[in-house]
């Protein structure tokens, strides 16, 4: 058992290793001062720091030597009060001893009121009565610990009659207690080692939980960003996919989006900002709602494209950004089209009884972004009556297949396509099929982006 000597006033350990713990009467810390971060290497590479604040009208009390788990001895720090252990509380500070004996602080809190109610950073606890009161404001200054120091492990010391309250310490917020009358070298060094572990599992684990929420919320974010196709009253079927180049991401730098405006025209769009950041995703989306905007107020074809180009140029981040596009508008009937290619790859389009090939793409114009003042030419293309149009970016075709540097390209792509479509694959599953084929020839992921959008329609 500690032995008790007279009052002194020492802040480290002494010579012996022995440390007299000596507080006065507790004052509170004042609210927002910074908040020292314990340093985060190991009990074996630096030495651990242990600051204690603690009151013993006794005349104080003597802990013994403590020694880490290599044999070091752990460095003492002690604090009379509050106040002082706020300044004490420095970045080499790895863990804290509080006793909760301190006197009654509810007199000298801010906030505090006579029927026992508390309000402070560290949260808001209500008293009813005289004996409620009590308990509350013996955990007033282990509350403010733990809003001063967020990230320290604290351990609470009291007397083993006071079970229940060393308990609630622990659900409150700190990481053991002890009892003052078995406190002893060994067993607070172990204590203290077991307290800083666990405070640093307690840091990663919330961390991680963190970032998951964080994680979770982006992707709910980015799924918002994702079109939902406008084609009610179209006898059209539609299909996407979309897999982004990113690691974990939800969104890349390609785009899509169909829409049918008022005269029974439906409009389909896929585009590619080069790059594949965020930057590109966030320019990416701002082109798509823009061609949305732009088609339902009934702009088409080229002059579509020339003010796409403008939305381009201001939002891009550098002058090097530009974004390849294509745009295909079906007449109400849904026999024929008006095709738009701004430097991007054609649409593949197929019909019953003959091969899946690429639509014409002479004259095509230029990617946006590259050229000011350029035209982009629309031409008209017959689709007949039962057909499927494939609208996909350069993803899908510059996958490398096998080892070797050969690609994919767009008449392999076109070769693909028609083994998919003699199995009798269509809709989602001949998407899924091309992109998952596209991806097994690369022998792994594809590093750009993909987008695949399929329209079809089956005339009866």
């Amino acid at each position: 058992m500690p032995v008790p000597v007279p009052r002194q006033r020492d802040t480290s350990a002494t010579e012996s290793g022995q440390a007299v713990l000596q507080t006065a009467a507790p004052a509170v810390a004042a609210t927002g001062v910074a908040q020292a971060t314990p340093q985060t290497t190991t009990p074996h590479t630096t030495p651990l720091t242990l600051l204690v604040i603690e009151d013993d009208p006794a005349g104080g009390l003597t802990v013994p030597e403590i020694l880490d788990a290599d044999g070091h001895r752990i460095r003492l720090r002690t604090a009379r009060n509050l106040t002082e252990a706020e300044r004490l509380l420095t970045p080499d500070v790895h863990c804290i001893l509080l006793d909760l004996s301190l006197p009654d602080a509810s007199a000298r809190t801010p906030g505090a009121t006579a029927n026992g109610s508390v309000n402070g950073a560290a949260g808001t606890v209500n008293g009813t009565g005289a004996g409620t009161a009590t308990a509350v404001d013996q955990l007033l200054a282990l509350r403010q610990v733990l809003r001063i120091a967020p990230r320290h492990a604290v351990l609470v010391l009291t007397g083993e009659d006071d079970v229940e309250r060393a308990a609630e310490a622990v659900r409150v917020g700190a990481q053991d207690f002890l009892f003052r009358d078995e406190l002893d070298g060994r067993l607070l060094s172990r204590a203290i080692r077991y307290a800083v572990e666990r405070k640093r599992a307690d840091i990663a684990q919330y961390k991680l939980a963190e970032s998951k929420l964080r994680a979770q919320e982006n992707a709910r974010l980015e799924r918002g960003l994702l079109p939902t196709p406008l084609l009610e009253g179209s006898d059209l079927r539609f299909a996407a996919r979309y897999r982004p180049g990113r690691s974990r991401a939800l969104l890349g730098g390609d785009f899509y989006d169909t829409v049918r405006t008022p005269d029974g025209t439906v409009h389909a769009m896929i585009g590619d900002v080069c790059g594949h950041g965020p930057d590109e995703a966030a320019l990416g989306v701002e082109l798509r709602i823009a061609w949305r905007a732009l088609t339902l107020a009934g702009l088409c074809g080229d002059d579509l494209l020339a003010t796409l180009q403008e939305v381009l140029e201001v939002e891009r981040p550098c002058e090097e950004i530009f974004a390849t596009l294509c745009t295909v508008d079906i007449a109400p009937d849904g026999r024929r089209a008006g095709l738009c290619l701004a430097g991007h790859p054609a649409p593949l389009i197929s019909r019953p009884g003959r091969r899946a090939r690429l639509l014409p793409y002479e004259n095509s114009g230029p990617a946006l972004g590259l050229l000011p003042r350029a035209r982009w030419p629309r031409r008209q293309v017959e689709l007949g009556g039962t057909w499927s149009l494939m609208l996909y970016t350069d993803g899908l075709i510059e996958g490398h297949i096998g080892e070797g540097k050969e690609r994919l390209g767009q008449d392999g792509m076109v070769d693909m396509i028609n083994r998919h479509l003699d199995r009798g694959l269509s809709g989602e599953g001949l998407l899924e099929a091309s992109v998952t084929e596209a991806r097994r020839l690369n022998g792994g992921e594809l590093t750009d982006d993909v987008a695949v959008v399929l329209l079809s329609r089956a005339e009866g």
